[in-house]
């Protein structure tokens, strides 16, 4: 029985017979690596998506809030006109009455 490994042909002599120099990586933990970074991306999408969502929405009520206020703005100041304009003629109408009856 051999104890040693020898060298049968003269093109071997350059090459490691006991192959104790060779490992085998495991890439289990990097395709499980990989496959949680690609989730976790896939949620931070899917929330930075909702969240732009959000933000438009947000801008949009915005800007009507904005255009409502100065709506509601200009109708106060025409109801205050025309408050103004009706005790007017109200006192019109006063004087005028005062007038027929004397």
């Amino acid at each position: 029985m051999k104890d040693k490994r020898t060298y049968i042909n003269k093109k071997e002599h350059g090459e490691d017979m006991s192959h104790e120099n060779e490992s085998k990586i495991d890439t289990t933990p990097i395709q499980l690596l990989t496959e949680q970074y690609q989730a976790d991306l896939w949620e931070y999408k899917k929330r930075e998506s909702l969240y732009l969502e959000t933000e438009n929405k947000l801008k949009g009520t915005k800007q009507i809030v904005i255009e409502m206020s100065s709506t509601i703005r200009e109708l106060k100041t025409q109801n205050d006109n025309f408050q103004a304009e009706i005790a007017r003629l109200h006192e019109e109408i006063q004087l005028l009455e005062m007038q027929i009856k004397k």
